[in-house]
């Protein structure tokens, strides 16, 4: 017990050392990565939306940032699969808590959400966000253009959220449309992956349906993502939606036959190429989960996703 250490979110002497904690103790943050808002030495910054008045069916992904930090413990201190590789053995990533917001003055989330995730993204630290509904993601597709230039679009989701509206309403179902429309993203270059439902445009998205992707192997998916950006600077965001319900039943929208999990970070495994600006994992509901299914298969996403990052910085270092 000499070199063990407890409650690593706090004790950490280090951003890129390992914890040591139980994975059924000690206080929970994302990978018992360092709970601080201090920026400085930070390569990757995890950070929580816990907002859902944006839902248009089942509420509770504002619990979705708590329940996706309390299933990441058990990732927390091995060589992570499939990676090979300690993540923050050189990568420091720490955990920026949660956004604050006034849930009475909802017409000001966006802007605090923006705001917020700018100051992140101004110190050069790539942000992988937890959400949160889907909404969440048209502010901070807004801060990631300001700092990168226009994106494309990689999205994993069962809907297309490109429904029409004027603008001003807080609503998750349409904030692809908001982008294309304001040029926040390439259309020609963008991606959906799993859609399961009809929507009244398409802005000229490529489209992976479900019955496609059920048909297509891991390979033949990640090409045609890899071949579609075409190289592009890319936000990539997974609403857990994409997932079957059997796979992820805690989640707003739920919509019968997606893929497995299995197949679907499959799929990620293979994204290496991608330039990721930055990334989310959204609509993880917990009160609709049972025995954390959703929760694991978000804190699972988004260990991919930090694992992308470290193998892509990796290979440019």
């Amino acid at each position: 017990m000499a070199n063990k250490t407890i409650d690593h979110a706090f004790t950490a002497q280090s951003l890129t050392s390992a914890a040591s904690d139980p994975t059924f103790a000690g206080a929970l943050s994302f990978m018992r990565r360092r709970f601080t808002k201090d920026l400085t030495g930070a390569d990757a910054v995890v950070w929580g939306i816990p907002f859902d008045a944006a839902t248009s069916n089942r509420p509770g992904t504002r619990f979705g940032p708590q329940a996706i930090r309390r299933a990441s413990a058990i990732f927390d201190n091995d060589p992570q699969y499939p990676f090979q590789r300690d993540l923050f053995a050189e990568m420091a990533v720490i955990d920026y808590g949660d956004c604050l917001l006034d849930y009475g003055n909802h017409q000001d989330t966006p802007a605090a959400i923006e705001r917020q995730a700018s100051a992140i993204l101004d110190s050069g630290a790539f942000l992988l966000t937890l959400g949160g509904d889907h909404y969440v993601t048209w502010p901070l597709l807004k801060a990631h253009v300001d700092r990168h230039g226009p994106l494309a679009l990689v999205q994993f989701d069962a809907h297309q959220d490109t429904w029409l509206d004027d603008e001003r309403r807080i609503d998750h179902g349409s904030f692809v449309a908001r982008a294309a429309r304001a040029g926040l993203i390439d259309p020609d270059r963008s991606i959906q992956i799993g859609i399961r439902t009809h929507a009244p445009e398409d802005f000229g998205i490529h489209l992976l349906y479900g019955h496609q992707v059920e048909d297509m192997s891991a390979t033949e998916i990640a090409s045609t993502i890899i071949t579609h950006t075409k190289g592009s600077p890319v936000y990539l965001t997974f609403d857990i939606d994409c997932l079957d319900p059997a796979f992820a039943p805690g989640t707003g929208t739920p919509v019968s036959g997606g893929p497995s999990s299995a197949k679907i970070l499959s799929v990620l495994q293979r994204l290496k190429q991608l330039d990721v600006r930055g990334a989310d994992v959204v609509e993880v509901s917990p009160p609709y989960d049972h025995a954390d299914i959703t929760a694991i298969a978000g804190a699972t996403v988004a260990m991919y996703m930090l694992g992308l990052h470290a193998e892509r910085r990796a290979t440019a270092g």
